[in-house]
């Protein structure tokens, strides 16, 4: 069985949460998600409490059984607390700024980065003196807002030598020595 799919889900105070058939949909005060789940897996929703279930110890069964039942309670957290993930930029002249929905990277390069974010996401900026610069993004969606901040990343990854690049705040990068002078 799988630890992870077998363990119930409470639904908190103030949050929705319907079934129409293969369909999961969650509202709560943050907003509101929707995720298809496969038809073999049942849910049974009693007394505020979900439960996932499966038809066999099929290896596809299995997989999908936690799966599921790990989205389903990202998509209940995301609408009552939401999710937040943070960026800084490390290096000389690295600079971010935002306008509404519109993020605004200086990495180097001969020219800006403007990137346009979905309007899910609630995104702050700021290049302070004597700091690296940060951007900070929030939603409710746990999908989109990973996805955002890996597509932000990937502009300039942090390189094993100086460690320059965009890094999520706390990320360990594993540094390299460089050359050593030969004698």
């Amino acid at each position: 069985m799988s630890r992870v799919g077998k363990s119930p889900i409470i639904v908190p105070d103030g949050v929705t949460l319907s079934i129409e058939g293969a369909t999961v949909t969650v509202k709560g005060p943050k907003g509101e998600l929707q995720e298809v789940i496969h038809p073999d897996i049942t849910m049974d929703l009693q007394d505020k409490v979900l439960t996932f279930s499966r038809p066999s110890d099929h290896k596809e069964h299995r997989s999908k059984h936690g799966l599921y039942r790990s989205l389903v309670n990202n998509m209940i957290v995301g609408v009552t607390e939401g999710y937040a993930i943070s960026l800084e930029l490390v290096g000389v002249g690295f600079r971010a700024s935002s306008s509404g929905q519109d993020l605004t990277l200086a990495l180097g390069y001969s020219h800006p980065i403007v990137m346009r974010l979905p309007k899910e996401i609630i995104l702050e900026a700021d290049t302070k003196k004597g700091a690296n610069p940060y951007v900070k993004l929030m939603s409710h969606d746990k999908q989109l807002i990973g996805t955002v901040a890996a597509k932000i990343r990937s502009l300039r990854k942090p390189e094993p030598y100086k460690g320059k690049g965009i890094r999520y705040v706390g990320e360990q990068i594993r540094r390299k020595a460089g050359k050593t002078a030969a004698k």
